[in-house]
């Protein structure tokens, strides 16, 4: 079936968008892709391939796998954290539900930089986390914990948790009240109906929650790089690192390459997993 002509002239009033997102976007993303894919077409082409070098250095497939784990124990860290704070602010009702909720996204109005390098001087080791733990008698000493996985990792939640707990407050908003209330009417207690009517309904945000934490986790620069004081390093980073400093695009656009192969590898059978599509739908109706 042919477009007719009322069909073409609605698309000339976005052409104007439409080639401005091809210029700005489409076209770098492109280009990275072509000098990832075929280096030799890249200025300032190297010498050897860079994936024979990615496959053969250990510093690569460590920072891989370490930017996998840290985007996954983030990830399930900010859903234990997040599905109470979620679930108490879709039962709050009135201004204790709208405080919760700007409790929530406030947050977002400080900029990531300026919320990482507040964890610097909260976790040093004489910063008031420390002086914390020495005053309950916790610990005897202060603890390492800045420069290190455990400072990325405090950050790194604190910056990713409010996404969380907004994926889940979505979905729990949509939950019917009266199936809690014939769920009660029927003689299920509250755990009873959490465990057969909540939680099933709720499993739709877990999974957009979850999924989308890990990918945007993936791609962390900033905390990382500072809380871990270049100890820590991630694929990200080393990225940052072959543009800024060496210059070589070939070598970082081929990176970018693996950390998205190695996402869609992870996400795909996930995906499968966790039966997004069928989840979400469950969740609208």
């Amino acid at each position: 079936m042919r477009p007719d002509g009322s069909a073409w002239r609605a698309l000339w009033p976005v052409l104007p968008l439409l080639a401005f997102l091809a210029a700005l976007f489409v076209g770098p993303i492109a280009r990275v892709l072509v000098w990832g894919l075929v280096p030799a077409l890249a200025p300032g082409a190297p010498t050897q391939a860079p994936w024979r070098e990615i496959l053969a250095t250990p510093l690569y497939r460590d920072a891989l796998l370490r930017t996998f784990r840290l985007s996954l124990t983030v990830t399930l860290a900010c859903l234990v954290l997040g599905y109470p704070v979620a679930y108490a602010l879709a039962r709050a009702r009135g201004w204790r539900g709208q405080i919760l909720l700007a409790l929530v996204v406030a947050p977002f109005w400080i900029s990531v930089l300026a919320r990482s390098f507040t964890w610097m001087v909260l976790l040093q080791r004489q910063g008031a986390v420390n002086r914390l733990l020495l005053g309950l008698g916790v610990v005897r000493e202060p603890m390492p914990l800045v420069y290190n996985e455990i400072g990325v990792h405090i950050a790194m939640i604190h910056v990713l948790l409010p996404y969380m707990i907004l994926s889940l407050f979505g979905a729990m908003r949509g939950i019917d009240p009266g199936l809690l209330r014939a769920a009660a009417g029927l003689g299920a207690s509250e755990w009873q109906t959490f465990r057969r009517v909540w939680w099933p309904l709720s499993r739709s945000g877990v999974a957009v929650g979850s999924l989308l934490l890990f990918v945007v986790a993936l791609g962390f620069f900033i905390t990382p790089a500072l809380l871990g004081g270049g100890k820590v390093t991630t694929l990200a980073m080393l990225i940052e690192a072959h543009v800024s400093q060496t210059q070589d695009w070939p070598f970082a656009s081929a990176l970018g390459l693996v950390l998205v192969a190695a996402t869609v590898v992870a996400l795909v059978p996930a995906q499968r997993a966790l039966r997004l599509d069928a989840l979400v739908g469950a969740g609208k109706r």
